[in-house]
């Protein structure tokens, strides 16, 4: 695999295998002879390897011969300047500090429109929204399949009506939103839209981001409706609508976040997410759409794993390799182009039931690591999200966690801190290199939708995952409270969300039945149909189908019948 460290043996011990160019100083052979060997034999190490969390080989010690032929102006540079290695801003936290979004939705529209108003109030400074698994896949509330999931993990969104009452007395003119998305997303951006113009929004300046990332729900996340191609014809009607009438709103938030929670290493997560990335430019250029025209809306969403060195160098590994192919591979000429603007979630697959207060603590760590590694936008995990979605009081807590981080450890006070380090810089290149490998096996194969279709990511993915498992099994990787460390906990109190919720979305959509023109929803609907079988831009045809207060359900089965659903190949 890429992500292996090849070369010859140490002349210390077997575990230490540097790269074939490493070439120790005098003076680290005299260390190793004189200080370290001794050491050794009368104190082994505590394990015969150290890796990281994703299995990739640490050296003991990194020197200036861990950086043969790195080049600081070269792979380095300035923050604000090519390759972007220390950050996409001169200033980086100094001038702004990152959006803090906590993830937020459950049950209505009222109940998460409540808890958006006071994390607001407790200092957010923007607004992430989650859906529930029936608007997910395209559903409404009251439709069979949806039994038992209404409001359970996100909010209940079936129409406009739903759209108008999350967003009650929140002037969207004036707050960052994030969406995740992706199925419905050009139907949910509609029902955003339409509430915006509602509330007098100019959409020429309304900001936010649209998950809207099918290829990584193949991948990964399986919350897909249709097959590939018409999702992708989707995704790339978004950007062409957004890059004429909202060219302040990301269309996408290309998702490694969930590639990682799926159970990739670290550099199957960058490696995948900047390949998806590389597609979705394809796709947009074959529209016709110039790269300059679209990049700069395009934004991205990583995971903040537990180990805190890979972390940090995968994200300096991600702005170095977009810049890259932007510039080589796409001839952008734009620096608004060349530069990757990411969003960061902290890893809900490392937070355990057991102990959940330790939550806090992973959560920091993993928060400090995106910091580090220069996000624009964090959402901090809350401690009891392994049981149920989070209590206001974990909420609080969670974006406290953001706060202490920006006020109170100085982390921000200069630019990429940790630039320079020999083990950063060798983990940044060790990663990029990793990630590029994978990337160009992708392209062997014609890009990303043909190796989603030959199940290639979701077998490296799954082989990860059980790699990862077995090296937890056998206690080669410690959790805590989990496979050592165990002892007897105290009940937690959590979220609930009953089935009341269902009935009072249930009786909703009854009502906006009942009261609006169901001739005029035919007809929009029709005229959808009609476009989808066609070549046109679908937006303006959601626009006036949500308008008209058709449902989710409704626009969703529209396109079915057109674009047809899609059903994954089995791995083998």
């Amino acid at each position: 695999m890429s992500d292996k460290v090849k070369g010859t043996t140490s002349s210390v011990t077997t575990a230490e295998a540097p790269p074939a160019s490493r070439r120790p100083s005098e003076k680290e052979q005299a260390w190793e002879e004189n200080t370290l060997r001794p050491t050794l034999e009368k104190s082994p190490e505590r394990q015969a390897q150290f890796t990281t969390i994703s299995a990739h080989p640490i050296r003991r010690l990194y020197t200036p011969a861990d950086l043969a032929g790195w080049d600081a102006d070269r792979d380095l540079g300035f923050p604000g300047e090519p390759p972007y290695t220390r950050g996409i801003h001169s200033t980086m936290h100094r001038g702004r500090l990152w959006t803090m979004r906590q993830f937020a939705g459950f049950g209505t529209a009222e109940d998460t429109n409540e808890r958006f108003r006071y994390l607001l109030a407790q200092g957010q400074t923007g607004l992430s929204t989650a859906f529930d698994l029936p608007t997910l896949m395209g559903y409404d509330s009251d439709h069979p399949l949806s039994e038992g999931e209404v409001g359970k993990c996100g909010v209940a969104i079936s129409s406009l009506a739903d759209m108008e009452v999350l967003f009650d007395k929140i002037p969207l003119a004036n707050v960052t939103t994030s969406m995740t998305i992706n199925s419905p997303a050009a139907v949910i951006w509609a029902m955003y839209l339409a509430v915006a113009e509602k509330q007098g929004a100019d959409l020429q300046k309304i900001s936010g981001t649209l998950q809207n990332d099918i290829l990584k729900e193949y991948i990964a996340q399986k919350e897909y409706i249709y097959p590939p191609e018409p999702s992708m014809r989707l995704v790339i009607d978004t950007f062409e609508f957004a890059v004429k009438n909202t060219p302040k709103f990301n269309p996408i938030s290309i998702s490694g976040y969930h590639i990682r929670e799926a159970g990739s290493t670290a550099i199957q997560e960058l490696a995948f997410t900047l390949r998806d990335g590389m597609e979705y430019v394809e796709y947009a250029r074959r529209r016709g759409l110039e790269i300059d025209q679209f990049a700069p809306q395009l934004s991205f969403f990583f995971n903040a794993h537990s180990d805190f060195f890979e972390e940090i160098a995968k994200y300096r590994a991600a702005r170095r390799i977009w810049q890259k192919a932007m510039v080589e591979r796409y001839g952008a000429k734009s620096a608004r182009s060349w530069a990757l603007r990411f969003h960061t979630q902290t890893a809900g697959c490392s937070l355990t039931a057991q102990q959940p207060y330790n939550n806090v603590v992973r959560t920091a760590i993993q928060a400090l690591a995106a910091v580090l590694g220069g996000t624009q936008s964090l959402h901090t995990n809350s401690l009891d999200e392994a049981w149920a979605l989070p209590t206001e009081f974990a909420a609080t807590i969670a974006l406290r966690t953001q706060q202490i981080i920006a006020h109170e450890t100085g982390v921000t006070n200069t630019v990429d801190p940790l630039g320079g380090s020999y083990f950063v810089e060798a983990l940044t290149n060790e990663v990029e290199r990793g990630a590029w490998d994978y990337i160009e096996r992708i392209d062997a194969m014609g890009g990303m939708v043909p190796a989603i279709e030959r199940s290639y990511p979701q077998r490296e993915i799954a082989e990860a995952s059980y790699k990862y498992q077995v090296a937890v099994d056998k206690k080669e990787k410690i959790i805590v409270g989990v496979n050592d460390y165990v002892a007897e906990e105290k009940p937690l109190e959590i979220l609930q969300i009953d089935e009341t919720v269902a009935h009072r979305q249930a009786a909703r959509l009854s009502k906006l039945r009942a009261d609006r023109s169901q001739v005029e929803v035919d007809r929009r609907l029709g005229a959808l149909r009609k476009a989808a079988e066609g070549k046109d831009n679908l937006m303006p045809f959601l626009l006036d189908a949500v308008k008209s207060y058709a449902t989710v359900g409704e626009i969703c089965d529209a396109l079915r019948a057109v674009f047809g659903t899609y059903e994954e190949v089995a791995i083998t």
